[in-house]
C-alpha cells in the first residue's frame, strides 16, 4: 500500500477526506500512492494565493525574482537524480525521464536569464514612447504590471515535473503565484517536487499550492485577474474553456491541446541521402520516447508517394529494434504508457483509424515481452498506412494518444502542405530537406496552421534539438485544434501574466513613473559629472550640459582619413547635386565621436567601462562650421548582481547622448551603457 499523497494549501500539508483513488506503478501494477483532494477548499486556495502570494511578488523587481528563479533552479538541479526512481513508476526510460526533470528544471534557469531584459523593478515598461502633442510637453507609454490573481494551472499526465516548472517559472517571473493541478495519475512525482521547493524556503509563502485529485470546482472561484492554463485533450479543454465563471470574469485562458502533429520529408530526401535517414530516425523517435504520450508527438509521416514503401520498410526496421519493457532495467528504450486506461483509449483509436488505414507494423493485441510483468501498462509501437488521405479524413482527425504514427502519400508540395494543415491546426510541425526552396515554401503554406515548425537537414542536426522539444524561449501552443494559446515564448510568455495600461502626461511626470528618462522631461542638473557617481548615487534624470565644440572641414578630412570611410557626401562636394546635402557633411561617427570628447570625464572613477550602444540615431546634417554641444543624461539603472565573492558589486547605467548644434536642434540621439561599480560596503 503506498503512502497517501498530501494537498498543499494555504501554506499547509493537509489531507483529502473520503476514499482515495490508488495510483499504479504503471510497468508492474503495484500501487505507488493514495489520493484525493474532497474537502479542500479551493476559494481559500486562491483567496491565499491573491491575498500572500500575489501581495509578496508583485513588490518584488524582475531581478529579484529572477534571482528567485535561478536559486530554485540550482537548489532542485542538486536533487534531480531523487526524481528518476520516481519517474520509473510512470512508464517513463530514463531519456524520458531527463526530459521531464532537468527539462523542467532548465525551464527555470532559462526563464531566470529574462530578468536582464526586463529590468530592476517590480513592473515592465514596454515598446517606445509615443509622442501625442506638437510641442512635446504630452507623451504616452504602455507599462505592464503584474496581474492581482492567481495563475491556475491543470497539467496532464505526461510530464509531471516539465509540465509545472514550464508554466511556474513563467508566473513567477511575472510577479503571480500558482495553483497547480497535475494530472492524479502521475500526481505522486509532482508532490515530490513541491515538498522540496517548499522545504527549500526560497519562494514567499502563496507562491505555490497544490491539488492532488481532483480539482473539480476550482474554476468556480476564480476572479478577475486570474489566469487559467490547461493542458490535455481538445474536448477537456473546449469544456473547461467555456465556464461560466471564465466568461463572466474575463479570466484569461490559455489552452495548450493534443493535436495531429506531422512531419514531411522532402522530395529531395530520397533514400542515400542525410536527410532520409533522420528523417527515419526523427519519427521512430517520436513515436517511442514517452511512448508516444507526448502533445508533440510525430502522428502523421507525410511523405512523397512513390517513397511509401522505403519510409515504411526503413521505419519497420527501426522501430524492431526498440526494446520494450520496465525503464529500470538497463537496455530498455521504450517504457510503459502512464496505465492501463490509456492503453484501452489507445487501442480503441486505432480500431477507428483501423476504418481508413490498413497496420504495417505492430499488432496493439499482441506483444510477447518475455521476463517483463504483464500486469504492466505495455504497448508495442503501430506504424499505419493510408492510401488515400483525401478521402481518410480519420487520419487527420483522430488521435491515438500513444506510439502509433500513420503514413500518408503526397504528390506535390502543394498537396503536402495542404495535408499538413488538414489537422487543423497543431504544435508542431517539421520538414526534413536540404532543399531551402522547398524549406521556405512549406514554411509560407503551413505557418498558419502549426505553433511551430522545425527544418531538419545535415546541418542542423547534431544540435537540433528535434521535432517534440518545445524551448523555452520560443512560443509552445498552436492554432485551432491545438488550443489556440501560447505557453513560454520568453517575453511573450511573461507578458500573459502581465496587465498593459496604456499611460500619458508630460516627459517629466513620464521619467518618475517609468524610471526611465523621457525625452523632453526636465533635467536635475548638478556639478558633480555623473561619471564622478556611484551606481546607488546616480538619479534618473541626472544631467550634465557640455562644453562646446566647432566642427571643422579640416575635422572631417581627417576622420575619413583614420576611419577610411570615404562616402562621396563627406569627401567629394561636386557629387552633392541631388542630394538632400548643401555642402561637405560630417561623419555621423565622427560626430558621435566629438560627443563623446565633450561628455567623457577622463579621470579615474566609479566607471568601470563602456559596455555598448543600444540606439543611435542621426537626425540633422551637421556641416563644417556648426557648433554642437551634449545633453548627458541618466536614462536607465540597472543593478547585476555578483558572480562570486571576489567580483566587484556593480550596475549598468543607461545615458541619452543628446547632441545639439547652434540651433538648439537636436542633430543625433544615442544610447550609451556603462559599468558603474556600486559605493564600497
Amino acid at each position: 500500500m503506498g503512502n497517501t499523497l498530501q494537498n498543499y494549501v494555504a501554506g499547509q500539508w493537509v489531507n483529502g477526506t473520503g476514499d482515495a483513488k490508488e495510483l499504479l506503478d504503471a510497468s508492474t501494477g503495484e500501487v505507488v500512492a493514495l489520493t484525493t483532494s474532497k474537502g479542500v477548499d479551493f476559494e481559500k486556495m486562491l483567496s491565499y494565493g491573491r491575498s500572500a502570494g500575489n501581495k509578496y511578488l508583485r513588490k518584488m523587481t524582475f531581478r529579484e525574482r529572477g534571482l528567485m528563479l535561478k536559486k530554485l533552479a540550482l537548489y532542485l538541479n542538486e536533487r534531480r537524480e531523487t526524481y528518476y526512481p520516481i519517474s520509473y513508476k510512470t512508464g517513463a526510460t530514463r531519456v524520458d525521464s531527463w526530459i521531464d526533470i532537468e527539462g523542467g528544471i532548465g525551464n527555470l534557469f532559462a526563464n531566470a536569464s529574462l530578468r536582464r531584459k526586463l529590468g530592476d523593478q517590480p513592473y515592465y515598461v514596454e515598446g517606445e514612447p509615443v509622442g501625442l502633442s506638437k510641442g512635446g510637453t504630452f507623451m504616452g507609454h504602455h507599462l505592464m504590471v503584474p496581474k492581482t490573481g492567481v495563475a491556475v494551472h491543470i497539467n496532464a499526465f505526461n510530464f509531471p515535473i516539465w509540465g509545472m516548472l514550464e508554466k511556474c517559472a513563467v508566473n513567477w517571473l511575472a510577479g503571480v503565484p500558482a495553483i497547480v493541478k497535475p494530472a492524479t495519475l502521475t500526481s505522486y512525482l509532482t508532490e515530490a517536487m513541491v515538498r522540496d521547493i517548499i522545504d527549500s524556503g526560497i519562494l514567499p509563502d502563496g507562491a505555490l499550492q497544490l491539488i492532488c485529485g481532483s480539482a473539480n470546482g476550482v474554476l468556480d472561484f476564480v476572479k478577475t485577474g486570474d489566469t487559467v492554463t490547461f493542458t490535455g485533450s481538445a474536448t477537456t479543454g473546449q469544456m473547461l474553456k467555456s465556464h461560466p465563471k471564465l466568461i463572466e470574469e474575463s479570466v484569461s485562458f490559455n489552452m495548450e491541446a493534443d493535436s495531429l502533429n506531422c512531419a514531411i520529408l522532402g522530395a529531395d530526401a530520397v533514400p542515400g541521402t542525410d536527410e532520409f535517414n533522420l528523417f527515419i530516425k526523427e519519427v521512430r523517435k517520436e513515436m517511442t520516447v514517452k511512448c508516444g504520450q507526448k502533445c508533440t508527438a510525430i502522428r502523421r509521416i507525410i511523405v512523397p508517394e512513390n517513397l511509401v514503401e522505403d519510409v515504411q520498410l526503413a521505419l519497420s526496421a527501426q522501430l524492431a529494434k526498440t526494446t520494450i519493457g520496465d525503464p529500470r532495467v538497463e537496455g530498455v528504450r521504450m517504457g510503459a504508457l502512464a496505465g492501463h486506461a490509456q492503453v484501452r483509449e489507445v487501442k480503441e483509436r486505432i480500431a477507428e483509424l483501423r476504418q481508413q488505414a490498413s497496420i504495417v507494423y505492430g499488432d496493439p493485441d499482441k506483444l510477447d515481452l518475455p521476463g517483463v510483468d504483464q500486469k504492466g501498462a505495455f504497448m508495442a509501437p503501430v506504424l499505419m498506412v493510408t492510401n488515400d488521405p483525401w478521402k481518410s479524413e480519420g487520419v487527420h482527425e483522430i488521435e491515438a494518444f500513444g506510439p502509433v504514427s500513420t503514413i500518408i502519400p503526397y504528390k506535390n508540395l502543394d498537396e503536402a502542405i495542404e495535408l499538413a494543415n488538414r489537422g487543423k491546426g497543431s504544435l508542431v510541425s517539421s520538414i526534413t530537406t536540404y532543399d531551402n526552396n522547398i524549406a521556405k515554401e512549406y514554411i509560407m503554406g503551413s505557418a498558419t496552421h502549426h505553433g511551430r515548425i522545425l527544418v531538419l537537414n545535415r546541418d542542423c542536426a547534431k544540435e537540433s534539438t528535434g521535432h517534440g522539444s518545445p524551448m523555452p524561449m520560443l512560443v509552445h501552443g498552436g492554432p485551432g485544434r491545438a488550443g489556440g494559446g501560447e505557453e513560454m515564448g520568453g517575453m511573450r510568455g511573461v507578458k500573459h501574466y502581465l496587465q498593459r495600461c496604456a499611460i500619458q502626461g508630460s516627459p517629466t511626470t513620464m521619467t518618475e513613473v517609468t524610471q526611465q528618462y523621457q525625452y523632453g522631461g526636465d533635467y536635475k542638473l548638478s556639478e558633480v559629472h555623473p561619471f564622478r557617481k556611484y551606481f546607488e548615487d546616480l538619479e534618473i534624470g541626472d544631467t550634465i550640459i557640455t562644453h562646446k565644440r566647432t566642427i571643422t572641414e579640416a575635422d572631417i578630412i581627417n576622420f575619413a582619413n583614420v576611419s577610411w570611410d570615404h562616402f562621396y557626401a563627406h569627401t567629394d562636394v561636386t557629387s552633392l547635386e541631388g542630394t538632400t546635402f548643401e555642402q561637405r557633411v560630417a561623419h555621423g561617427y565622427f560626430i558621435l565621436s566629438a560627443a563623446a570628447g565633450l561628455f567623457v570625464d577622463p579621470g579615474k572613477g566609479p566607471v568601470l567601462l563602456n559596455y555598448g550602444l543600444d540606439e543611435c540615431r542621426f537626425l540633422k546634417p551637421i556641416y563644417a562650421g556648426a557648433t554642437i554641444g551634449v545633453r548627458f543624461t541618466v536614462k536607465e539603472k540597472l543593478g547585476q548582481e555578483k558572480k562570486d565573492n571576489d567580483d566587484i558589486k556593480k550596475g549598468i547605467v543607461k545615458f541619452l547622448v543628446d547632441v545639439y548644434d547652434e540651433t538648439g536642434e537636436t542633430a543625433a540621439l544615442a544610447t550609451i551603457l556603462t559599468m558603474i561599480k556600486n559605493r564600497e560596503e
